[in-house]
């Protein structure tokens, strides 16, 4: 249950008591307006102009020399390189997994943190991938829509699960969030935390259907309840038009930073989808370590889901040792998601 308020000259609230229902979640659905108003009266609204300042100064920061190379690196190793087709096939994933262990012949560049793919396609990632360390995220829940009924949403988390993945990225129930049924949209996270088992949990919001920076903060809050340590949550599908963006970024990382300094739980981030260059990606780091500190600073509490934003940071990464830049076909396609 979330108690307290939010005191914007500082921290003075009790955000979660874990495994305690209140009036928030109880409250129904005809009430919704009311709902939403109490809960964002205690998580504290969000200051959008305030938000929209920090994050354009965040895109006039420097970053050059041996910050930039350690910077692209860190952001290679923090990707979940990732596929979501239609078409895709095993051959793709394959190919998709020789990517992942070895992005570029430059020994110095990491691997990615994990690949990411379709339920369907999990057991062939886990035979690309074995035990290099590098994990598989499976998405789920009736990705993306989650419109299906629970059941059928939890027996696909628990076979991806059983295929070999590590990670799951789930993604809420926004239309039972916008109605208001917090309780539903908390035990159904609850539930697929239980469905994953070892595996770690990403929730995915779909900031562009949440449509306001208080709903995406008040979202983030009642995901961080129900989730674990090491544990993530995530702003978007990659399948809406507005994806991840600065502005949303730093609205999800404020909340983890606040719930983190009220609860000692550390929770992680993953923005995703609209991220392509390596210079938006450096961005984003920025905004991590003013706001969160260089603990998130790793792929254990930081991810980004792309595809085609490794090629970027391979390439800038063979300008800063060469001097020059590379042509694209230089290196190999991913895929063609996100």
């Amino acid at each position: 249950m979330i108690t307290g308020k939010h005191d914007r000259r500082g921290l003075c609230f009790s955000i979660v008591l874990r495994g305690v229902r209140g009036d928030i979640a109880a409250m129904s659905p005809r009430n919704s307006t009311a709902a939403h108003a109490r809960l964002l009266d205690e998580v504290g609204a969000v200051d959008q102009v305030g938000v929209e300042e920090r994050v354009a100064k965040y895109t006039t920061r420097s970053v050059k020399k041996e910050a930039k190379t350690w910077g692209l690196k860190t952001a290679v190793s923090m990707t979940d390189l990732t596929t979501l087709e239609g078409k895709d096939t095993p051959g793709k994933i394959e190919s998709l997994c020789r990517k992942a262990l070895r992005p570029y012949d430059d020994p110095s560049v990491p691997t990615v943190a994990a690949v990411c793919v379709y339920p369907s396609m999990v057991r062939y990632a886990r035979a690309g991938v074995g035990s290099s360390g590098v994990k598989v995220a499976s998405v789920a829940t009736a990705f993306p829509s989650g419109q299906t009924h629970l059941r059928t949403r939890l027996a696909e988390v628990r076979g991806a699960v059983a295929d070999g993945a590590d990670e799951v990225d789930m993604v809420i129930n926004r239309g039972a969030f916008l109605s208001g049924e917090f309780s539903r949209v908390e035990d159904e996270i609850s539930e697929v935390v239980e469905a994953c088992g070892p595996a770690a949990l990403k929730v995915i919001l779909e900031v562009s259907e949440l449509e306001t920076f208080d709903n995406i903060r008040k979202a983030s809050f009642l995901a961080m309840g129900v989730l674990r340590p090491g544990d993530f949550i995530k702003t978007s599908t990659g399948k809406t038009t507005l994806n991840a963006t600065l502005a949303n970024n730093q609205v999800m990382i404020e909340a983890i930073r606040d719930f983190y300094l009220d609860t000692g739980i550390p929770i992680g981030m993953k923005p995703a989808g609209g991220i392509k260059t390596a210079k938006q990606s450096l961005q984003f780091l920025i905004a991590v370590k003013e706001t969160l500190g260089d603990a998130w600073l790793t792929k254990k509490r930081y991810r980004f889901g792309a595809s085609s934003l490794l090629n970027d940071l391979l390439r800038q990464l063979e300008k800063e040792r060469t001097g020059a830049y590379q042509a694209p076909y230089s290196f190999s396609d991913a895929s063609e998601s996100y």
